[in-house]
């Protein structure tokens, strides 16, 4: 029988082919290179001025590709991606053969999470120059990912007075423990005991008191600024929030910002960032039920953007459903609300808040009518012992503006998950990104969060349009730009930035999208 026969362990590998030749024409590995190499890094806030003593650092650009080329391949580990520089022909293609290791692109990554900031809006422009972003419909929303902290070393003032109330009845036991026995071995145990609980008293003390300084409802040990959220219905992790605001042509995202807060005041800053990527407030944005809060609404109608937020259920319902708040029929022109039976609820004009100390206070009228100690209904209308009470939140009338533009728009909501999911479904169940490789704070989680994101644009942008057209588009860049230098080199003698040609040496060049 004949098989397939090995080559020579002493022959190059290739046939002695030169890497240029080993990686084909349609490689995305050349699509990365192109961009990179087209991106200003300096002006981004990369640092590109180094002494000229002591040993030559690695260009920026050499540590970027690397990191874009790892998060498109599923390889975030900066002694995975040391390794890679080895071993992988596209990696030694890519970085001219340079091996940085692990401590340089993991300080790359931590130092520069503005400028990978920067980098993702690039790929943004570069959608929009290529009419993918259609900036007509948008969706947000957002995902959580597990950060580098379990729920072990996550603590509130609840979890902390559990341990303290644990830890005394422990240190009472112990005291009678030394009152009743007398044997030095079982002494020693039992004082030894006290220690460690003591000790364990003022540790839970000091987390206690750093709350109480703080003003935070949680304390993380090893990642700082993390928070305990709720994933889904009552599982809860240790996380980071992504709020996204994804584009619904091609589900491009176009903003993206790490959090460790809830949904609840995320919209309004969303909506502003939106409008200025966009260039217009003339879009429609679809926001799911976490976002339902009347301050963001308002903020959409300020800035003219038409959004669309999911209604949460109502939080109490009256006995008989025929009797709950929709059924009860306001009048703007008399500021009251007549009931099912007819009867009329009026207020005192007074506005209540509610939840005051915390940090999204509620402001609301009250609405009620003696009829209800005589009415009939009663028992099916309320179960409070003073009757019927209505509250209406200062923002009702926007709550009835979006309510009415989801009815008039049911299709048009449907697709808010198909739009923002898209994203977070390829990037944490796909390409498993589920958790922050990095801890200690939110800017080193927003770098890491930012070259997923980064990545997930350019597979986008490199499946919609390929290869060949985005190589036509820099081929052309690169004459006109070349042209113009030609022309104008001895009157403007700083045009252009750097790029990599074909022979491997340097000019200068930027391209103009990304100015």
């Amino acid at each position: 029988m004949k098989f397939k026969q090995a080559y020579s362990r002493d022959e190059p590998p290739g046939g002695g082919a030169s890497l240029e030749e080993l990686i084909a024409p349609d490689n995305e590995v050349r699509f990365i290179d192109a961009f990179v190499d087209s991106l200003p890094l300096e002006k981004l806030g990369f640092r590109t001025d180094f002494p000229e003593n002591g040993r030559p650092a690695y260009h920026p650009t050499v540590l970027l590709k690397l990191l874009v080329y790892g998060y498109l391949n599923r390889i975030r580990s900066s002694r995975c991606l040391e390794r890679e520089c080895g071993r992988n022909l596209e990696v030694m293609w890519l970085l001219g053969q340079l091996a940085p290791d692990h401590n340089t692109i993991a300080n790359f990554r931590k130092n520069n999470a503005r400028a990978i900031t920067r980098v993702f809006r690039a790929t943004v422009k570069l959608a929009r120059h290529f009419d993918l972003v259609g900036g007509e419909l948008l969706a947000g929303d957002s995902t959580k990912l597990r950060a580098q902290n379990s729920k072990k070393n996550n603590f509130n003032r609840g979890k902390i007075a559990r341990h303290l109330a644990y830890i005394e009845d422990r240190l009472t036991d112990c005291q009678l423990g030394l009152g009743q026995t007398g044997e030095a071995s079982q002494v020693e145990c039992l004082l030894d005991a006290i220690a460690r609980h003591a000790l364990r008293r003022e540790y839970y003390l000091q987390l206690l008191q750093q709350l109480q300084d703080s003003g935070e409802d949680q304390v993380s040990i090893s990642d700082p600024e993390s928070r305990q959220m709720i994933i889904r219905n009552t599982i809860t992790e240790v996380a980071y929030s992504v709020q996204a605001t994804v584009d619904a042509k091609y589900c491009l995202l176009i903003d993206y910002q790490v959090t460790n807060h809830n949904d609840t005041k995320a919209m309004g800053n969303m909506l502003r960032r939106a409008k200025s990527i966009v260039g217009n407030s003339s879009f429609t944005a679809l926001f799911d039920k976490g976002y339902y809060t009347g301050s963001e609404l308002e903020v959409a109608q300020k800035l003219g953007v038409t959004a669309l937020v999911a209604i949460p259920a109502p939080a109490a319902s009256a006995p008989d459903p025929a009797y709950n708040l929709e059924h009860f029929v306001y009048d703007s022109t008399t500021n009251t609300y007549t009931c099912p039976e007819g009867h009329t609820l009026t207020t005192n004009g007074h506005v209540y808040t509610k939840n005051l100390n915390r940090s999204h206070p509620t402001h609301f009228y009250q609405y009620r009518t003696k009829a209800c100690k005589t009415c009939e209904a009663r028992a099916r209308c309320t179960t409070a012992k003073n009757g019927k009470l209505i509250e209406r939140n200062t923002y009702t009338p926007l709550f009835e503006e979006n309510r009415q533009r989801i009815a008039a728009n049911p299709e048009l909501y449907r697709r808010r998950q198909a739009i923002v999911e898209h994203p977070f479904g390829t990037i944490k169940r796909q390409w498993g990104y589920s958790y922050v490789l990095t801890k200690k704070g939110i800017e080193r989680a927003s770098a890491d969060v930012g070259l997923m994101l980064v990545a997930y644009n350019l597979r986008r942008i490199f499946n919609t349009i390929g290869l060949e057209r985005l190589r036509a588009y820099w081929a052309a860049s690169l004459g006109m730009l070349s042209t113009l230098n030609a022309m104008f080199r001895t009157q403007w003698p700083s045009f252009g930035q750097r790029i990599k040609c074909h022979t491997l040496r340097t000019i200068y060049l930027q391209i103009t999208i990304f100015n």
